[in-house]
């Protein structure tokens, strides 16, 4: 997924600079969102990936699929599928949130825990990891048993790793070591 990210970036930046120019990224937001969520069905990634079909048909069939209406952001899928990158809208769609929620000092978040956190224990999590990453977060969170208890958090390419599993790989690693 780093190579992904990778190829990504001048893609976001350049669309997020043009949203900007436009006043317009909350809208476009909104339209790559869509191309993301529909880029995860395998059915779409296979007609994307078939070599016979041109890329102007590939632009025209996600454009229709979501039903993009702005120019903008359909001459950008084009120009994805003519780069062959329409594989990484996914990875576009991550950075260029990341951009724009970095304008207003503000990071994305996501907080994995073992089990379920509630809304309580969400909210105390956010304030104390608001002062540690000194920004304002948009946090999201998912559950991964893989941790057995504590948490781990992402903040962009940092990551806080306070689990269960993380300090049991400390402890075989001093071990064997």
């Amino acid at each position: 997924m780093a190579e992904f990210a990778t190829i990504a970036r001048p893609y976001a930046k350049a669309l997020f600079g043009l949203a900007q120019e436009k006043d317009q990224i909350e809208s476009w937001m909104g339209g790559l969102q869509q191309l993301a969520s529909v880029m995860h069905d395998q059915k779409v990634v296979s007609l994307v990936e078939q070599p016979e079909v041109v890329a102007s048909e590939k632009a025209k069939m996600l454009v229709d699929l979501v039903g993009l209406t702005d120019g903008a952001l359909t001459n950008f899928v084009t120009v994805l599928a003519e780069q062959k990158r329409l594989q990484v809208l996914p990875e576009v769609y991550a950075q260029y949130q990341d951009l724009a929620l970095a304008l207003n000092n503000t990071k994305s978040a996501v907080i994995y825990s073992a089990y379920e956190l509630t809304e309580a224990q969400t909210a105390e999590l956010t304030a104390l990891l608001k002062q540690y990453f000194n920004s304002d977060l948009e946090v999201e969170t998912e559950v991964a048993p893989e941790l057995i208890g504590g948490i781990k958090v992402e903040v962009g390419d940092q990551v806080l790793d306070l689990s269960v599993q993380a300090k049991l790989n400390a402890l075989y690693t001093t071990m064997t070591n």
